[in-house]
């Protein structure tokens, strides 16, 4: 058993993959992406709940003092259950946040590297390395999800607020009512 899974078609949101960020001063910089996962892609889910297993026996053994902790946080999540309501995209698939202090790797779908920032973004396709861990952090214990590489397979509609042109928010029709300077 392996706790590394190559995920199948998954859409990325909250894509933060070309430079690491802190989300409060205490924490590391990392790199992050949220996986959106198809609930009828039965293999990925499969695969990814063995890893999630393997991880949790690994767990056990070498973080957990040999059992199973009572409340254990696990990765994959129903966005149907926690999400669907505020974020449409959620609807029908599972979700999971996976991060690391190293920066992926960002291919496209021919296995060139990708280095424009704005190639992957909320909302487009591709797959996705990932590996799962146990952790015991500060008396939190859970399966943490690490992230290998991403590769971008296709465009999608962005997700969050769409963003205009500055083209399409300024209009020909400006008067400047003040005098020149």
């Amino acid at each position: 058993m392996s706790t590394k899974v190559v995920t199948g078609k998954v859409r990325f949101s909250y894509v933060n993959i070309f430079r690491s960020r802190a989300f409060t001063q205490d924490q590391d910089a990392k790199y992050s992406i949220c996986l959106l996962i198809p609930k009828s892609d039965k293999a990925t889910v499969k695969k990814i709940r063995a890893a999630i297993d393997e991880a949790v026996q690994e767990g056990i053994s070498s973080k957990w003092n040999g059992k199973k902790p009572a409340s254990l946080k696990l990765p994959l999540r129903d966005g149907d259950e926690e999400r669907a309501a505020e974020a449409p995209e959620y609807e029908g698939m599972f979700f999971l946040n996976a991060n690391s202090t190293q920066k992926p790797g960002i291919v496209d779908k021919d296995r060139n590297e990708i280095l424009d920032p704005d190639e992957v973004y909320s909302g487009c396709w591709g797959r996705a390395s990932i590996n799962f861990y146990a952790f015991n952090t500060n008396g939190n214990r859970g399966i943490g999800v690490g992230l290998n590489n991403i590769q971008k397979l296709k465009d999608g509609e962005h997700l969050g607020s769409a963003r205009m042109s500055a083209e399409d928010d300024f209009d020909d029709d400006y008067e400047d009512d003040e005098d020149d300077f």
